[in-house]
């Protein structure tokens, strides 16, 4: 098992200026299964690439195991990688796929069976040895593909966007496998999606990529609950946080529509002065009330458990939709008029998109 560490690497294609990946500065623990999330372009699979060796390094270093091994071929790195075409073969038996990089290796074919029978068992894949990848569901396949990478017993594992193929319900299951796999075998894992309920179910920690620089590392937790900037208060959550443009009065008043916000104390402290802000609140953090800011219902979402009650109100003379969550079944209606309140916490940033009160 490895460390992986990222020391001001970049990655610029040649035709451009802007870098994919931009002087990234990233730890990954031995035995941790990082996230790297983002939008399209962020720069999160060419960092993923750059640790494989399969995208050259412009500027900077990358190391596993305390080795730095950035002009190292991709085959000595000793790394595994799970990609989201599964890249079987289809001619091949599961037993032969999951083989086939250890006969590659010259591996002897009593222990390549041994390995192939170990990495079966741990992924339910013994009762389809024999079959070949086209009599395989979706989620086998990607079983299939995770165990050619065990087998090889890699100091870490890279995994891009593994589970994009798979439709919704199946997606949920196989990302817990993943999780719960990857807690047994400990083996430190980076991981690639652009789904962000992905990265805060799975990941010890996630790391926020935007436009190949990196926003914010740390536990889905905190991401969630103290995002560094507005980029990562608005990608991470879903629904998205509410973020609402405000004027800062005298006295450090702050008003959503009709609404006096309370600000914390090491908030309202670190306000340098009156002018624009944004405020950021969760949509669990509002609720529908008796006395607040009247609004009307134009969406409904209803998901069971919970509803999302999509209400426009008036602020600072023009119409802005806030989403609320609510508890359980709701009778409310689109078109009904209502009132929001707000009881939770509430992030400010500045001009600059920055945390305020830290």
């Amino acid at each position: 098992m490895a460390e992986v560490r990222y020391e001001n690497a970049s990655r610029i294609y040649p035709g451009t200026d802007i870098a994919a990946v931009s002087a990234l500065d990233l730890e990954i623990p031995d035995g941790e299964l990082l996230v790297l999330v983002g939008p399209s372009g962020s720069g999160k699979s060419t960092a993923l690439r750059m640790l494989a060796g399969l995208e050259f390094i412009d500027k900077g270093s990358v190391f596993i195991g305390g080795e730095d091994v950035t002009l190292m071929p991709p085959q000595d790195r000793d790394i595994a990688m799970v990609f989201q075409n599964y890249a079987l073969y289809p001619n091949m038996t599961v037993e032969a796929n999951m083989g086939f990089a250890l006969k590659q290796q010259g591996i002897a074919k009593p222990d390549r069976a041994t390995r192939v029978r170990e990495a079966a068992r741990i992924l339910d894949l013994e009762p389809f040895l024999q079959r070949k990848p086209k009599h395989l569901s979706g989620g086998q396949r990607q079983r299939v593909a995770m165990g050619r990478a065990i087998v090889r017993r890699p100091q870490v594992f890279l995994m891009d966007e593994p589970l994009s193929n798979l439709d919704a319900k199946l997606r949920v299951q196989t990302r817990t496998e993943l999780a719960d796999l990857q807690a047994r075998l400990g083996v430190t894992t980076v991981y690639v999606t652009h789904d962000q309920v992905e990265a805060m179910t799975m990941g010890h920690r996630v790391a926020v990529l935007k436009d190949g620089i990196l926003q914010q590392v740390d536990r889905p937790r905190t991401l969630y609950s103290r995002p560094a900037n507005l980029f990562v208060a608005g990608f991470i959550g879903s629904p998205a946080m509410n973020l609402v443009e405000v004027e800062v009065g005298e006295g450090r008043a702050v008003r959503l529509g009709s609404l006096a916000l309370s600000l914390e104390e090491t908030v309202a402290r670190d306000l340098a002065a009156a002018g624009a802000y944004t405020v950021g609140i969760r949509p669990e953090h509002l609720h529908l009330c008796d006395a607040g800011i009247p609004g009307e219902v134009s969406v409904v979402e209803e998901l069971g458990s919970e509803s999302y009650v999509h209400v426009t109100i008036q602020h600072q003379g023009d119409p802005l939709v806030l989403v609320v969550r609510a508890e359980g079944e709701t009778m409310i209606q689109r078109g009904d008029n209502v009132m929001v309140g707000c009881r939770g916490p509430i992030h400010v940033f500045g001009p600059g998109g920055e945390r305020i009160g830290g």
